[in-house]
């Protein structure tokens, strides 16, 4: 009997998951980068958007996302999303949370140093719309079995 109803309840915490919207911290200076992230995502997620690696480091300070999505490239700023991965990574509070880089960078030695710093995933630029749901969906789901599964 106790083994059904912890069986029910699971399935009742995986429904209001699978309803919940996901969080997602978007961080790029460019503000239609920001637009073109919050379209694609669409309603299936809550989108927040900041301009710089310390606006990050305010927003994670008050409420941590389900997933990061981080340009490389921020602009004219000495930090770089490779910086606020590495900041992400180095933060026990914070290092469960999955890192996607979403760059213009194309290179092979880009996308290495982007992993290097702690990176889960790296899309390039110009994004397919479907292809970033899935990605991000994906990443989610393996944080959370991560938690949920002792190694």
């Amino acid at each position: 009997m106790r083994n059904v109803s912890s069986s029910q309840g699971m399935r009742g915490v995986r429904e209001q998951q699978a309803y919940r919207k996901l969080q997602i911290l978007f961080v790029d200076s460019d503000v239609n980068a920001c637009d073109k992230v919050q379209s694609a995502l669409g309603g299936g997620f809550s989108v927040v958007c900041v301009g710089s690696v310390d606006e990050a480091r305010n927003s994670l300070n008050t409420s941590i996302p389900d997933v990061l999505i981080s340009e490389i490239s921020l602009g004219l700023q000495q930090e770089s999303g490779l910086d606020l991965c590495s900041y992400i990574r180095g933060i026990p509070s914070l290092r469960h949370i999955p890192v996607m880089l979403l760059t213009s960078l194309t290179t092979l030695q880009d996308k290495v140093a982007g992993f290097h710093a702690g990176a889960d995933d790296y899309v390039v630029k110009p994004f397919d719309a479907l292809h970033l749901q899935a990605r991000v969906r994906l990443l989610a789901r393996i944080k959370r079995l991560e938690r949920h599964t002792s190694i």
